[in-house]
């Protein structure tokens, strides 16, 4: 049998690319066979930083190479993510980012150096620090029915504490006021304790923080708490309710943080992080260590954190065009 010239390249291109695969999969199914760094978005100390270092150790040894913890904090996670958004797309850096990054930056930043979507391949989600609403002994309201016919009987007067223009929590508390219709001035500090101290100070009515920032102080007497902002009892304070279930039906706040690595990391590379640190999530030593961190862990699938990562952003760009909300 003769082969024609067009056919004989055919056999030559097709011969070729099945040589590159096997290659390519010989590559991937080697991965990792070096350190695997992960980049964190914020300072050393944080929620984010100490999930990332209770979880490190024990993806090390399921990866059989070392996973260096690396922070790059600055402007809201976004330079720890445009570094990560520019390395190779290899799956030796992966980047731990919070919810902030991935959902608010883009209407936040007018210029932002990165594409959450674009230029992201999502991994897993990997815990959440639930936020709360907590209120001044003093204030005449004790359910979020009641803060916010407090807030509309008293337009203008009632005030809640942030962590910072701009930050989630500043966020969370807009979304409050425009689900509501009602009129909270908000008073920006610089972090969760500032503002929880404003608040059990009385110079604001009400603060909106994490729930690893009042945790030490529950007991205190000195705020009182009005809800969880998520739409879910946290399990960290199954006792506390909702503010969907004492007043705001629907309302849904959550501070989450993901695993994600650079656009175009082999699927194979995705797959095999995804399936090690949802299962390091799940080990019962690590939920307690996160529990005492006052963290949940929230493993999923990429999927899952894409189609999160897409409808919080069009929930958040509608916030801040809404309210106007800026950064400091």
């Amino acid at each position: 049998m003769k082969f024609t010239r067009s056919q004989f390249i055919i056999s030559v291109i097709a011969l070729a690319s099945a040589a590159a695969g096997s290659a390519a999969w010989a590559q991937t199914a080697a991965w990792p066979t070096k350190p695997v760094r992960l980049v964190v978005t914020f300072p050393a100390g944080g929620s984010s930083d100490a999930a990332a270092r209770i979880v490190a150790p024990k993806l090390a040894e399921r990866l059989g190479q070392p996973v260096v913890v690396d922070n790059k904090p600055g402007a809201g996670g976004g330079l720890g993510l445009d570094l990560v958004a520019k390395s190779p797309a290899d799956g030796y850096t992966i980047v731990l980012a919070s919810a902030g990054g991935l959902t608010a930056n883009p209407s936040l930043y007018p210029n932002l150096a990165y594409n959450p979507s674009r230029d992201f391949a999502p991994v897993t989600l990997f815990g959440t620090s639930p936020f709360v609403l907590v209120a001044n002994p003093s204030l005449p309201a004790n359910t979020a029915k009641e803060v916010v016919a407090l807030a509309k009987a008293q337009a203008g007067k009632l005030s809640f504490a942030s962590g910072g223009n701009g930050t989630a929590m500043h966020l969370a508390g807009e979304l409050l006021k425009s689900m509501t219709d009602s009129d909270i001035l908000h008073v920006p500090y610089r972090g969760s304790a500032p503002a929880v101290v404003a608040v059990m100070a009385g110079d604001t009515s009400l603060a909106i923080a994490d729930i690893a920032s009042i945790q030490p102080l529950l007991k205190s007497g000195r705020f009182k708490v009005i809800g969880v902002m998520g739409k879910d009892r946290s399990a960290l304070a199954p006792d506390m309710p909702t503010l969907a279930e004492s007043g705001v039906p629907g309302y849904d706040a959550v501070g989450w943080f993901g695993i994600l690595a650079p656009a175009g990391t082999p699927a194979a590379v995705l797959t095999r992080l995804n399936a090690e640190i949802t299962a390091v999530l799940r080990l019962p030593e690590i939920r307690e260590r996160f529990a005492a961190a006052a963290l949940e862990p929230l493993p999923s699938t990429p999927d899952f954190m894409a189609q999160l990562m897409r409808t919080e952003a069009i929930k958040w760009a509608k916030v801040i065009k809404d309210s106007g909300a800026k950064l400091d």
